[in-house]
Protein backbone atom coordinates (compact mmCIF):
# COMPACT_ATOMS: atom_id res chain seq x y z
CA UNK A 1 0.00 0.00 0.00
CA UNK A 2 1.36 3.42 -0.95
CA UNK A 3 2.06 5.85 1.86
CA UNK A 4 -0.11 8.94 2.15
CA UNK A 5 1.47 12.32 2.69
CA UNK A 6 0.57 14.18 5.86
CA UNK A 7 1.22 17.92 5.91
CA UNK A 8 0.73 20.30 8.82
CA UNK A 9 -1.07 23.51 7.84
CA UNK A 10 -0.20 26.64 9.79
CA UNK A 11 -0.80 30.32 9.12
CA UNK A 12 -0.08 33.41 11.20
CA UNK A 13 -3.37 34.84 9.88
CA UNK A 14 -5.28 32.58 12.29
CA UNK A 15 -4.75 32.23 16.05
CA UNK A 16 -1.89 29.98 17.08
CA UNK A 17 -2.86 26.67 18.66
CA UNK A 18 -3.36 27.01 22.41
CA UNK A 19 -2.36 23.41 23.05
CA UNK A 20 -0.46 20.49 21.54
CA UNK A 21 -2.29 20.42 18.19
CA UNK A 22 -2.05 21.87 14.69
CA UNK A 23 -4.34 24.44 13.10
CA UNK A 24 -5.03 21.84 10.43
CA UNK A 25 -3.67 18.60 9.02
CA UNK A 26 -3.82 17.67 5.35
CA UNK A 27 -3.77 13.96 4.47
CA UNK A 28 -3.92 13.24 0.75
CA UNK A 29 -6.78 15.56 -0.34
CA UNK A 30 -8.60 15.70 3.00
CA UNK A 31 -8.08 18.67 5.31
CA UNK A 32 -8.94 18.42 8.99
CA UNK A 33 -9.32 21.90 10.50
CA UNK A 34 -9.04 22.07 14.28
CA UNK A 35 -11.76 23.79 16.26
CA UNK A 36 -11.61 27.55 15.85
CA UNK A 37 -12.63 29.98 18.54
CA UNK A 38 -13.64 33.58 17.95
CA UNK A 39 -10.14 34.79 18.82
CA UNK A 40 -8.35 37.76 17.34
CA UNK A 41 -5.19 36.29 15.74
CA UNK A 42 -3.03 39.26 16.78
CA UNK A 43 -4.04 39.45 20.45
CA UNK A 44 -4.99 35.83 21.10
CA UNK A 45 -8.07 37.12 22.93
CA UNK A 46 -11.73 36.40 22.25
CA UNK A 47 -13.45 39.14 20.30
CA UNK A 48 -16.08 41.21 22.07
CA UNK A 49 -19.70 41.34 20.98
CA UNK A 50 -21.17 38.02 22.03
CA UNK A 51 -21.83 34.77 20.23
CA UNK A 52 -22.40 36.26 16.78
CA UNK A 53 -19.11 38.19 16.86
CA UNK A 54 -17.27 35.09 18.09
CA UNK A 55 -18.91 32.93 15.40
CA UNK A 56 -17.93 35.40 12.68
CA UNK A 57 -14.32 35.54 13.90
CA UNK A 58 -14.11 31.74 14.24
CA UNK A 59 -15.26 31.39 10.62
CA UNK A 60 -12.86 34.10 9.43
CA UNK A 61 -10.05 32.24 11.21
CA UNK A 62 -11.16 29.00 9.55
CA UNK A 63 -11.13 30.75 6.18
CA UNK A 64 -7.50 31.78 6.66
CA UNK A 65 -6.56 28.18 7.44
CA UNK A 66 -8.50 26.97 4.41
CA UNK A 67 -6.63 29.50 2.23
CA UNK A 68 -3.29 28.31 3.62
CA UNK A 69 -4.19 24.85 2.31
CA UNK A 70 -5.40 26.18 -1.07
CA UNK A 71 -9.04 25.62 -0.12
CA UNK A 72 -12.12 27.76 0.40
CA UNK A 73 -15.40 27.50 2.29
CA UNK A 74 -16.85 25.69 -0.76
CA UNK A 75 -14.41 22.83 -0.07
CA UNK A 76 -15.84 22.19 3.41
CA UNK A 77 -17.85 18.98 3.46
CA UNK A 78 -18.42 18.61 7.23
CA UNK A 79 -18.54 21.07 10.10
CA UNK A 80 -19.07 20.65 13.81
CA UNK A 81 -20.28 23.49 16.00
CA UNK A 82 -19.79 23.43 19.76
CA UNK A 83 -21.93 25.86 21.74
CA UNK A 84 -21.74 26.95 25.34
CA UNK A 85 -25.52 27.49 25.17
CA UNK A 86 -27.83 25.74 22.68
CA UNK A 87 -30.13 28.76 22.91
CA UNK A 88 -27.55 30.50 20.68
CA UNK A 89 -28.21 28.03 17.82
CA UNK A 90 -30.30 30.47 15.75
CA UNK A 91 -27.80 33.29 16.31
CA UNK A 92 -24.87 31.25 15.04
CA UNK A 93 -26.91 30.09 12.03
CA UNK A 94 -27.45 33.71 11.02
CA UNK A 95 -23.69 34.26 10.85
CA UNK A 96 -22.93 30.78 9.48
CA UNK A 97 -24.99 31.51 6.35
CA UNK A 98 -22.76 34.52 5.61
CA UNK A 99 -19.94 32.01 4.96
CA UNK A 100 -21.90 28.98 3.74
CA UNK A 101 -24.76 30.16 1.55
CA UNK A 102 -25.61 27.14 -0.61
CA UNK A 103 -24.68 23.49 -0.99
CA UNK A 104 -24.17 23.47 2.75
CA UNK A 105 -21.69 21.06 4.30
CA UNK A 106 -23.07 18.40 6.60
CA UNK A 107 -23.00 19.60 10.18
CA UNK A 108 -23.55 18.67 13.78
CA UNK A 109 -24.06 21.06 16.69
CA UNK A 110 -23.61 20.26 20.35
CA UNK A 111 -23.99 22.12 23.61
CA UNK A 112 -20.92 21.48 25.73
CA UNK A 113 -20.14 22.07 29.39
CA UNK A 114 -17.34 24.53 28.62
CA UNK A 115 -15.07 25.73 25.83
CA UNK A 116 -11.44 26.90 26.00
CA UNK A 117 -10.89 30.49 27.18
CA UNK A 118 -14.58 30.74 28.14
CA UNK A 119 -15.58 30.92 24.46
CA UNK A 120 -19.25 30.84 23.47
CA UNK A 121 -18.68 28.88 20.23
CA UNK A 122 -16.05 26.66 18.58
CA UNK A 123 -16.22 25.38 14.99
CA UNK A 124 -14.18 22.61 13.36
CA UNK A 125 -14.33 21.37 9.78
CA UNK A 126 -13.29 18.77 7.26
CA UNK A 127 -12.60 19.93 3.71
CA UNK A 128 -11.57 18.25 0.49
CA UNK A 129 -8.92 19.83 -1.74
CA UNK A 130 -9.52 20.42 -5.39
CA UNK A 131 -12.46 21.46 -7.51
CA UNK A 132 -15.81 20.02 -6.48
CA UNK A 133 -18.75 19.57 -8.83
CA UNK A 134 -22.15 19.70 -7.16
CA UNK A 135 -24.45 16.95 -8.35
CA UNK A 136 -28.09 16.51 -7.52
Amino acid sequence: MAALIKRIINTPKAPAAIGPYSQAVLVDRTLYVSGQLGMNPASGQLVEGGVQAQTRQALVNMGEILKAADCAYENVVKATVFLADMNDFASINTVYTEFFSSNFPSRAAYQVAALPKGALVEIEAIAVLGPLINAS
